[in-house]
């Protein structure tokens, strides 16, 4: 277990998250992909089962990214004894693991998100930035009905442009981008949708991760004869 809270309280508005990873070379990576979101603050790293309640009860993080493949425990064994000693921090599972069992069991024990290795930081980027606005939103309702009960948890208005956007993006852009993408027939690239907007091509990639995140928009690969295959994006919500 490494890394140690700075300060007596976290900052106002920063998440706290723990990484449990066995591998410290990918515990590593991992830590490195969270520390570049803003809002995100890495407290604490893990190696077992065991660190990981340690480190919880510890550092008292709010999100824990949950490798599965633990040394002494699996991993979802981990999170009804974070219950059982009273911790409510959320559980984001990161892992290798496929089965259908392993993703049954996460849902019932309540995770958040369920990120399948390997990945690239624009994948784990879009899930947090996804979580943030989900969390920022049930700190903030004020429950007056069951409509409110409801708007929680659908997560919003299906299809909408959230109006809490995660940090750096702006309304106005959000906004360019998804009528870009509304109007697109057929499928963008972040490179046509940077030439479409006049945004550059990563702040356009980064606007429309946020609405896949968000449902807004669908992910599909197009491989070519050489290098990555490129991703592309099709509007699939109603207007914002």
């Amino acid at each position: 277990m490494s890394g140690m809270r700075g300060g007596t309280a976290a900052a106002v508005g920063t998440i706290d998250v723990l990484v449990v990873d066995d591998d410290f070379r990918v515990a590593r990576v991992h830590r490195a992909y969270v520390e570049r979101l803003d809002v995100f603050r890495v407290v604490g790293v893990a190696g077992t089962g065991e660190q990981a309640i340690a480190a919880v009860d510890e550092l008292r993080p709010d999100l824990v990214l949950l490798d599965l493949y633990l040394p002494d425990l699996f991993g979802l064994d981990v999170i009804p004894r974070l219950r059982t000693a009273g911790h409510d921090c959320d559980v984001m599972v990161i892992s290798a693991a496929r089965e259908a069992d392993a993703v049954r069991g996460a849902v019932r024990h309540g995770v958040v998100d369920y990120l399948l290795k390997p990945f690239d930081f624009e994948d784990l980027r879009g899930r947090l930035e996804r979580y943030a606005v989900q969390r920022g939103r049930l700190l903030d309702t004020v429950v007056r009905g069951q409509a409110d009960v409801d708007r929680v948890l659908a997560g919003g208005a299906a299809g909408a442009v959230s109006p809490v956007l995660p940090k750096g993006m702006s309304t106005e852009t959000a906004g360019l981008v998804e009528r870009t993408l509304r109007q697109t027939d057929g499928t963008l690239s972040a490179t046509e949708c940077a030439g479409l907007t006049g945004v550059s091509r990563v702040s356009a990639r980064r606007y429309l991760e946020y609405f896949h995140t968000v449902g807004t928009a669908d992910v599909s690969l197009r491989y070519g004869a050489t290098g990555r295959p490129e991703r592309r994006y099709r509007f699939v919500g109603s207007a914002g």
